[in-house]
């Protein structure tokens, strides 16, 4: 075997997926190795840095301007949904979409008559997107959730007053 065979077989084996040839003769013997693609992966974690926060002094609590005492702050009352509404809710974790794809418009808007099996919305769960369907009859009166943000199990999506 010449040395212009041998180049060509190495030509061979780098364009093929053979690991590893052996060539045995008379008196000669020829072992061509392909060389191991050691893929390293280098990730380096900088320090971060975070700023200092400042944060400005409560202001002083009320007091009653007779005695001086401090006076209790009502507590403000946490948004809840109007009495004659229903909560469509999600039932899975994954992304909230509005839209089936972002050239078509949005599944639900305020004002948008849905009955029981229409698509209000669509939910991204590990790359699977699964069709969330109203369950009640009725307006959509207020969107709780901002396009492709994630949603919780249980998490409130929409307010519909029922028909």
């Amino acid at each position: 075997m010449d040395f212009k065979q041998i180049q060509e077989l190495i030509k061979m084996i780098n364009k093929s997926n053979i690991g590893e040839l052996t060539i045995e003769q008379k008196d000669f013997k020829v072992t061509i190795k392909q060389k191991e693609e050691h893929v390293t992966q280098v990730v380096s974690a900088s320090p971060v840095q975070q700023a200092p926060v400042y944060t400005a002094a409560p202001p002083p609590a009320p007091t009653n301007q007779q005695s001086g005492v401090p006076v209790a702050e009502k507590p403000k009352a946490a948004e809840a949904p109007p009495a004659n509404t229903i909560t469509i809710k999600s039932p899975m974790i994954g992304t909230f979409y509005r839209k089936s794809s972002p050239d078509k418009p949005n599944l639900a808007d305020v004002g948008t008559d849905v009955v029981p099996g229409h698509v209000v919305c669509i939910i991204e769960a590990m790359k699977l997107f699964n069709e969330i369907e109203s369950e009640v009859k009725g307006k959509i009166v207020k969107v709780l959730v901002e396009d492709a943000s994630p949603v919780e199990y249980d998490q409130p999506l929409f307010l519909v007053e029922p028909a």
